[in-house]
């Protein structure tokens, strides 16, 4: 049973996560009806945006002689390098516009810090750098974390992780996600269940 402590957080349900997108997420276009038919029975919803600017140094195109999906070491450690997305202001960035948004309270705009990539919704990838959405959470009373959106292996489960975490009951929504390849979503599944988040699909919400 849905109550009032209980948030749907929509993850980075974005045009350049789409099929024919920058970075496509295979069927990632398939998340939206499952989330737009679940935002009715939430009283609280917050979502993610991932919002680049151009210089990102997550992008490929800013490591001469490196490809897309490759790795180069930050001060953090090591990140994937990914190509041009969710630039700031552009179509790909915006939320998609199939997304009901009526009822969005918060939109958390990620990894605009040139240096610092961001996949989890609740801290950046240095993973000491809020992004604020846990003090809201906390302000709002909400102790359970219902997860939908884009994609398996990386934003949804980084959020997903951090939730539990920071002390949040969470609940990853199976059918209302994607993943970028099968074995980023069985390895995130893996992790997050050692973790204790519960995997759940629509209809038994």
């Amino acid at each position: 049973m849905i109550t009032g402590t209980d948030l749907l957080l929509v993850v980075d349900v974005q045009p350049d996560f789409m099929p024919g997108g920058a970075l496509p997420v295979p069927e990632g276009d398939a998340v939206l009806p499952v989330i737009n038919g679940l935002m009715p029975r939430f009283a609280n919803i917050a979502a993610t945006q991932d919002w680049h600017p151009a210089d990102h140094a997550s992008f490929a195109s800013q490591h001469p002689g490196k490809q897309p999906f490759g790795t180069v070491t930050l001060e953090y450690g090591e990140q994937v390098l990914w190509p041009d997305h969710c630039v700031q202001g552009t179509p790909g960035a915006a939320l998609h516009p199939a997304l009901e948004t009526r009822g969005l309270q918060m939109v958390i705009r990620k990894g605009f810090r040139r240096g610092i990539d961001s996949y989890s919704a609740f801290r950046e990838n240095d993973r000491r750098t809020p992004t604020g959405l846990h003090g809201y959470l906390r302000a709002r009373g909400i102790t359970r974390v219902f997860i939908a959106g884009l994609a398996r292996g990386y934003c949804t489960d980084f959020s997903a992780e951090a939730a539990a975490e920071l002390g949040y009951q969470v609940v990853l929504v199976e059918d209302a996600c994607r993943g970028i390849t099968p074995e980023a979503t069985a390895a995130g599944t893996e992790r997050l269940r050692s973790r204790g988040v519960r995997f759940l699909s629509s209809d038994r919400i």
